[in-house]
């Protein structure tokens, strides 16, 4: 298994791309939209985010960590081998949502264009 890599951007250079930093900041449902295809899963996913907290509360259950937020942040972190733990993608989760849909952006972004090495033998007959 490869070695743990830490985070392509930490969690508050947002500064350090400005087009994503007000892509994320001017509408963050779309930047949340935008991870959760680029990373394979429902476009619509994110909008559990959003939507969730409010059908909850009218049952009464409280709830203050992002689902699909912290799903997709788990999922990235364990397909890519980033350091962490579910402790830290929990709190990082509720602390800045902005600021957590940014890095996962940020991180998928890198991972895009980051070309794979492929070393080819000659077949031997």
């Amino acid at each position: 298994m490869p070695a743990e890599t830490d985070w392509n951007s930490g969690l508050y250079s947002c500064f350090d791309d400005m087009k994503s930093c007000c892509y994320g900041f001017w509408c963050c449902p779309c930047i949340a939209c935008s991870v959760s295809e680029d990373f394979g899963q429902n476009r619509c996913l994110p909008l559990c985010d959003i939507c969730g907290p409010a059908v909850m509360s009218a049952f009464g259950i409280p709830l203050c960590v992002p689902p699909a937020g912290l799903a997709l942040r788990v999922g990235i972190r364990y397909k890519h081998n980033i350091k962490g733990s579910l402790f830290k993608d929990i709190a990082t989760s509720c602390v800045c949502v902005w600021c957590t849909w940014y890095q996962m952006h940020q991180e998928l972004k890198h991972r895009k264009k980051t070309p794979a090495v492929v070393n080819m033998q000659p077949a031997r007959q």
